[in-house]
């Protein structure tokens, strides 16, 4: 017998008596607006990434998921092949858990990733006969779509959307994203890529108009924070341009909105390109940085690696330190720093240890740096 799948998705009128109600603890400030949706989403967001595939690490995410929910955070990230997809599962035990407490599905903003292969029995070992069996032979992809243990087939997308839905046992994602396409340019070329990229899109824009989705975008690594003029770089405003493509084919009209509406870069005190490299075109001849570019083409941006795989819990560049003194501990700074760049909609923090979720959630209590001093860290740096 299988669970029934939890109906729902983020929405205005919950999520605003979410931030109302039980975020009532959190700072003025903590609580950034969904492009013109106006969902309230917090300013700092669970990742689940890290951890080992273990029972012992999945119940410590659940516990996680529950807390966070339940004190005013309600991003939650994840990926289909995180922890061979043991983190959406647990992501979803997480989330039922909080709802048995007053927490509704509507006040809660759920993103998942595809694009990894996802290992569910553990890592192969041998790639290319797995790929054969698995990805080949039923129909969701053919050896040309995998570059390293990427696949990029329209097919095999859909399959991971229909996986993450299935494990996290709801309806309907708030948003799922293309992880790292940019892996495939070295092999094949942009030209290739943006072609596959918009039978993507299609499955995705489908799966909107179904109701299994909300909107979709991509997570880069290199593509966002890279020049112009490096193979790797993506552009926003070409991404919506291969968006309204699949739009205009999905529902068939020529005026259609896409619903490419989020994205996610790494940026933290180190991994800086995403605030200072200015390097999108947003039309009129307008020049500007990916988190810039990003508000003005309407587009939610999520900053990943806050926490810059663990580095910046131990330590802070000089500027965040002589700016933020009074926060006991160098995670608490780095949470900070980040949530108080302007144009970053939420900094997700990937946290598998329930003593790591107290500094989120100390840090949701204060109030954003004003925006003088977060850019007077710059000309201190």
């Amino acid at each position: 017998m299988t669970t029934a799948l939890i109906p729902g998705h983020a929405t205005m009128a919950a999520t605003r008596q979410y931030a109302k109600e039980i975020g009532k603890d959190c700072a003025e400030g903590h609580y950034s607006d969904f492009l013109n949706l106006h969902l309230q989403l917090s300013s700092l967001g669970i990742g689940t990434f890290p951890g080992a595939p273990t029972d012992a690490i999945d119940a410590q995410y659940v516990s996680i998921i529950e807390q966070a929910l339940c004190q005013g955070i309600n991003v939650i990230d994840t990926g289909t092949h995180y922890r061979y997809g043991r983190s959406c599962a647990a992501i979803g035990e997480g989330l039922r858990r909080a709802m048995t407490q007053g927490v509704t599905r509507e006040q809660v903003y759920l993103v998942s990733k595809g694009g990894f292969l996802v290992f569910r029995e553990g890592k192969p070992d041998d790639l290319a006969s797995w790929f054969q069996r698995e990805v080949v032979l039923t129909g969701l992809g053919r050896v040309d779509d995998l570059v390293q243990a990427h696949c990029i087939s329209p097919e095999y997308i859909g399959f991971q959307l229909e996986l993450s839905r299935q494990l996290m046992g709801v309806e309907t994602l708030d948003a799922f994203l293309v992880d790292q396409p940019e892996v495939h340019i070295p092999v094949i070329g942009k030209e290739m890529l943006n072609r596959k990229l918009v039978k993507v899109f299609v499955v995705l824009e489908q799966a909107v108009k179904e109701g299994r989705l909300r909107s979709y975008g991509i997570s880069t690594f290199n593509g966002f924070r890279v020049e112009t003029d490096n193979p790797l770089f993506e552009s926003l405003t070409s991404l919506q341009g291969l968006a309204e493509k699949a739009a205009q084919q999905v529902w068939q009209q020529a005026t259609a909105k896409h619903h490419f509406k989020v994205v996610q870069i790494p940026f933290n005190q180190v991994l800086q390109e995403g605030f200072t490299r200015f390097n999108q075109a947003t039309g009129q001849g307008n020049v500007a940085s990916t988190i810039q570019a990003a508000h003005q083409l309407g587009i939610y941006l999520m900053a990943s690696h806050t926490m810059f795989k663990g580095h910046l819990a131990s330590q802070s560049v000089d500027a965040v330190l002589q700016t933020l003194p009074m926060l006991p501990n160098h995670a608490q700074r780095a949470l900070q720093f980040n949530r108080s760049t302007p144009g970053i909609g939420t900094s997700l923090v990937g946290i598998s240890s329930p003593e790591h979720l107290a500094d989120v959630l100390a840090v949701s209590k204060i109030p954003p740096l004003e925006k003088a001093a977060y850019l007077k860290m710059y000309e201190r740096a």
